[in-house]
């Protein structure tokens, strides 16, 4: 197919849009095959079957690079406690928080999650997103992360969208193991994340390392484990204090560090040495009411990449908008138009390990947004407001 009568946005590099006026782009398939300025289309493509665009604006398609779409119930409840006061540990530490939506995702069929789930990831699709990554972590038991994870890769089936998995076994200890956070990672965690690999479930593996979750010798255990089964390792790094876990991201060569809200000038350094992406979640910041906003001029410094996603998930971030992502990241952090763009297309692809996804370049993949917009800071400009015109995955519109 060949698009034309466009205005593309290429993304070709970090440094610019890209833009190019009146483009035009060939389709073979899943991928682009020729990208460039309509004047300069070869004669070869000249017999493809032509859709015009009217001159709409083209930019790759979203990517939402850390989600927890699957889950049981909802934490409404804490969202009041958390506004009269509560803060995010003093609800978890009363049994709430993590370990609630723990209880309710163990008693949810996987009929029942994914119907669950498939609201969720219909609303991402209406905003032009085309690939997701999913986290498991609210079943803290084998069968249920098991349970996650199936749930996951079913999303792919029930929806044009692509998915990646990521095993989140070290998200919170269980109640069933308070007080013995190094039993929970020795009989539970690294024993599922075994068989979770042995059945083809897991993409790469994650962890939250922080006070109320695990410290870093802690997550260095299932790390190792992750490494030996050559399974790449992202973590919840920095999120409410710090640790030391951006700096043991970057030591096992992670694929992101996320949230990263109490990252210092160091761990941005650490970061920018082992190519790691810093993964910025503006939902949980706004949800939370926090103070400490992430590190950004530290990243442009150190050359460290950023991605943006929207955290999907029932207690922290119950937001499932790219679109209101990059204008929280705008508005909260400063980010500019072109990083908030970028985060949420080929920075948000490499921290998912796809280092050829999210740019309109020749070979790439056909996902691609058409807008009703002039220029694609208004994308991050607008509040509430939804301009996606068309959406096309995998080459087809």
């Amino acid at each position: 197919m060949l698009l034309t009568n466009a205005k593309l946005v290429t993304l070709k590099t970090d440094e610019e849009f890209g833009f190019i006026a009146d483009g035009a782009i060939v389709l073979d398939g899943e991928h682009i095959a020729w990208v460039g300025e309509a004047s300069e289309l070869p004669k070869t493509y000249g017999d493809q079957k032509i859709h015009n665009l009217g001159g709409r604006l083209v930019t790759p398609a979203l990517i939402d690079c850390h989600t927890h779409v699957v889950f049981g119930g909802n934490r409404a409840v804490e969202f009041e406690l958390r506004l009269k006061g509560a803060s995010y540990e003093e609800v978890a530490k009363a049994g709430g928080g993590i370990v609630s939506t723990v209880t309710a995702t163990r008693a949810a069929s996987e009929d029942a999650l994914l119907t669950d789930a498939l609201t969720r990831v219909d609303a991402m699709i209406a905003e032009g997103v085309t690939f997701i990554e999913v986290k498991s972590g609210y079943g803290l038991d084998c069968e249920t992360e098991l349970k996650m994870l199936r749930v996951a890769r079913q999303i792919a089936n029930a929806r044009p969208i692509e998915v990646r998995t990521s095993f989140l076994g070290a998200h919170a200890v269980p109640s069933e193991y308070i007080g013995d956070a190094d039993a929970y990672i020795d009989d539970v965690c690294i024993p599922t994340l075994r068989v979770a690999h042995a059945e083809g479930l897991v993409d790469a593996v994650d962890g939250f390392c922080e006070g109320i979750a695990f410290d870093t010798a802690q997550i260095a255990r299932v790390f190792v484990v992750a490494k030996e089964l050559g399974l790449p390792v992202k973590l919840h790094s920095e999120q409410l204090s710090n640790i030391g876990g951006t700096k043991l991201a970057a030591k096992y060569g992670a694929l992101s560090a996320d949230h990263v809200e109490y990252a210092t000038n160091s761990d941005a350094k650490a970061l920018a040495v082992a190519g790691t992406v810093a993964v910025v979640l503006p939902g949980a910041y706004y949800t939370l009411r926090e103070c400490q906003a992430p590190p950004i001029q530290a990243f442009r410094d150190h050359g460290v990449r950023m991605a943006l996603a929207t955290d999907c998930n029932p207690g922290s971030s119950p937001l499932t908008s790219a679109l209101l992502t990059m204008n929280m990241a705008c508005t909260l952090f400063r980010m500019t138009p072109l990083e908030a763009l970028l985060g949420m297309t080929a920075h948000a692809a490499r921290a998912l390990g796809e280092l050829n996804r999210g740019r309109i370049i020749a070979d790439a993949p056909a996902d691609l947004c058409v807008w009703d917009v002039e220029h694609p800071a208004e994308l991050s400009y607008r509040i509430g407001f939804n301009p996606l015109h068309s959406r096309i995955f995998k080459g087809t519109l």
